[in-house]
């Protein structure tokens, strides 16, 4: 296993990030503590979850991935030092977490005291703003005029961002986190927390998670620059899009349990003509170059420049294996070539 620094924390991570937002719904404990076992055997330190997960979030299973992690380090807490825990506060749209309302300073306190007491930690290593107040082009709004950002009140959410980065603060000071960061927000919202911390003498994120693979690789180059530049880790979420660069959705394909079988907020936006015709020609590459679809996906992902760690999730130990393995995978120039003549095709498939 590689690993890298993550931005200006210090802490060394693993290259893959064992991602756990099926933990409580398509898994059991028993699948976690498995998953956690062969992570950890392969030299996996970097474990990633949310207060909101599993996914599709509801009332009746809020909180449990949180849980299920809990219940594994009340019986492995030696090893507790040894491993790099994220989570993350939920922003505004669900009822039943705290009303609805937006992250604030008056909100983080006690989502991290409910999420510090159902992972049975004293400490989270990075503590995570899962989503922005404000909209950001995530989840199939990145297209023109999707947003308007001439709509924002930049004063308001600037107010806004200031009493967030006095709450975190707070939180470091108190021992309760130990860094922060950011996900599903834009090159803007990484600056103006840059700016907000340097104001209020509170330290800088140390990473941003965001939605990033072959089909879905738009923060790339301006954002990921960004992140280097300011020395911020950035974590791709979904490099497999959600399973569809597996090739398991091909032909309309719905394997028995999937993602795509579920819920889904947003719709399955993911599904078009064009993002079909992509991961066809994927598949394509790694059968000549003699891989799975997904650890090409995988592959590809690990040796963009800028990226930090890949947040990986499977619902079997034997897809943890295949997925942990495409990182021990060094993609040819010859493959490389073959998968950009495909991204030039279809460089926004969704």
């Amino acid at each position: 296993m590689k690993y890298s620094t993550l931005g200006s924390s210090g802490l060394d991570v693993s290259r893959v990030c064992l991602g756990s937002m099926t933990w409580g719904i398509q898994n059991t404990q028993s699948d976690a503590d498995q998953q956690i076992a062969y992570a950890l055997e392969c030299g996996v330190n970097f474990i990633d979850t949310a207060e909101m997960y599993p996914i599709p979030p509801n009332d009746e299973t809020y909180g449990d991935t949180e849980r299920i992690i809990g219940d594994w380090l009340s019986r492995n807490a030696s090893k507790r030092k040894d491993i790099v825990l994220a989570s993350k506060i939920a922003g505004p749209g669900f009822e039943y977490i705290r009303g609805g309302s937006e992250i604030s300073g008056n909100t983080i306190p006690k989502a991290l005291d409910d999420s510090l007491l159902r992972l049975q930690t004293d400490y989270i290593d990075v503590y995570q703003l899962h989503w922005p107040s404000r909209s950001t082009p995530h989840f199939g709004t990145h297209w023109p005029n999707d947003l308007k950002p001439t709509a924002v009140n930049t004063a308001l959410e600037r107010d806004t961002m200031r009493d967030i980065v006095v709450a975190i603060g707070k939180a470091i000071k108190s021992g309760k986190i130990r860094h922060w960061g950011l996900s599903d927000d834009t090159t803007w919202g990484i600056h103006t927390y840059i700016n907000l911390c340097k104001e209020l003498d509170v330290p800088l994120p140390v990473s941003i998670q965001n939605e990033f693979s072959l089909a879905h690789a738009k923060d790339s180059p301006y954002l990921i620059e960004s992140c280097v530049f300011e020395n911020i880790a950035y974590l791709p979420w979904s490099p497999l899009a959600t399973g569809l660069l597996s090739g398991k959705y091909l032909n309309g394909g719905r394997p028995k349990g999937s993602r795509w079988t579920l819920g889904h907020r947003h719709g399955l936006f993911r599904d078009t003509e064009q993002s079909q015709a992509a991961v066809a020609a994927y598949c394509q590459v790694a059968q000549k170059h003699k891989m799975t679809p997904s650890q090409l996906a995988l592959a590809w992902c690990d040796q963009v420049d800028g990226v930090t760690s890949t947040i990986i999730g499977a619902t079997t130990v034997t897809q943890l294996r295949e997925n942990i393995a495409a990182f021990d995978i060094e993609l040819s120039e010859d493959c490389l070539q073959d998968i950009h003549d495909v991204f030039k095709q279809f460089p926004v498939p969704f």
